[in-house]
């Protein structure tokens, strides 16, 4: 089974939100949804993780040094 993205499994995660906001499956299917969620949660916070030593690596001083820079939004 190919892993999911980044973005499937974000949009996953909102669905699993929004049924669990809207109460109305029961405890059980409650608990496996939120199983589900807090898996992906873990997988988009692992694949973050990957992204941000990426950018790290990708961004070098002059002296071959990882140089780390503040991303600011684009409201910043």
């Amino acid at each position: 089974m190919a892993e999911k993205s980044f973005e499937e499994n974000i949009a996953r995660l909102e669905q699993i939100v929004a049924a669990l906001e809207k109460g109305d499956a029961d405890l059980s299917s409650s608990m496996g949804l939120f199983e589900e969620g807090t898996k992906l949660a873990k997988e988009c916070s692992e694949l973050l993780d990957k992204a941000e030593q990426q950018v790290l690596r990708l961004t070098k001083g002059a002296d071959g040094a990882p140089v780390e820079t503040v991303f600011l939004s684009e409201g910043d």
